[in-house]
């Protein structure tokens, strides 16, 4: 892929950045050699390689899986203009 100049002017307006008309040739230059970084890239071949989360190997910290009642229903309504029987009372909007 290659970026042309009108590319670039589209890409600084929609990032909003002031790009002068000389400094326009040097980004296009710039995104040309980052993108053909990003083509090398995919050369490269990945078969057999697991995907990482890090460079180093961890293991992700995991809480107890338990089943609890909660006992909170009053506690989660508390600051409700209205309720009834652990529910949220609100206005009738749809008539």
């Amino acid at each position: 892929m290659s970026v042309d100049s009108a590319t670039v002017r589209r890409v600084a307006k929609l990032a909003r950045i002031a790009v002068s008309d000389t400094d326009v040739t040097a980004m296009e230059a710039e995104l040309n050699a980052i993108l053909g970084f990003v083509e090398q890239l995919s050369e490269v071949d990945v078969t057999g390689v697991e995907p990482m989360t890090s460079v180093i190997p961890m293991e992700m910290k995991k809480r107890e899986d338990r089943v609890t009642d909660g006992e909170k229903a009053d506690d989660i309504v508390a600051n409700a203009p209205a309720s009834e029987d652990h529910f949220f009372m609100v206005p009738k909007v749809v008539e």
